[in-house]
């Protein structure tokens, strides 16, 4: 097994992992989240979370985007192991930078490809929920409010972290 040593390697700023037999970098990138607001008829889509971190809160249909993909696969993808629903992406809606966790999300606006969606295998509960009945107090992460909020405002542009949390290191 090779020897890893923590160090900063000539010509960079930081440290890394570094193997001490053969030099080799073990960088440590930030992971991508890639899902999707699916919207119909001025509801949200909100996926009640069956897994940790933050299982029994409401999330929108996301998670880690998989080698071999694109973004908009990965969302596609999010939504049908999520919430079993096929998706029509509309466009890309916000990225955001969440430095405290090493996440980068990705978030598309979407609606339904084909009638039909029901609980997936990381999932309690799924269901549209009108703005107003949203259960702000019981939403898994600050991104899903962030985007929701993006929604909403529907403006135009891609929008990203607010102005009080622009490293997204404030969490919950």
């Amino acid at each position: 097994m090779s020897n890893f040593v923590r160090r900063i390697p000539e010509g960079e700023d930081r440290e890394r992992l570094i193997c001490g037999d053969c030099g080799y970098i073990a960088y440590e990138n930030p992971k991508i989240v890639v899902g999707s607001v699916v919207s119909e008829g001025g509801r949200v889509l909100l996926c009640r979370r069956a897994i940790e971190p933050r299982r029994g809160f409401w999330t929108l249909p996301a998670g880690y985007m998989e080698l071999g993909e694109t973004t908009e696969e990965g969302a596609k993808r999010e939504a049908w192991e999520e919430a079993r629903a096929r998706l029509e992406l509309d466009g890309l809606l916000a990225i955001y930078s969440i430095a405290r966790i090493g996440q980068v999300q990705i978030i598309y606006r979407a609606h339904l490809a084909e009638p039909g969606f029901a609980p997936g295998p990381e999932s309690l509960d799924v269901r549209f929920f009108a703005w107003e009945e949203i259960p702000w107090d019981e939403l898994a992460f600050p991104s899903v409010h962030w985007s929701l909020k993006a929604w909403k405002a529907g403006g135009p542009g891609i929008a990203g972290n607010p102005p009080q949390d622009p490293r997204g290191v404030a969490g919950l």
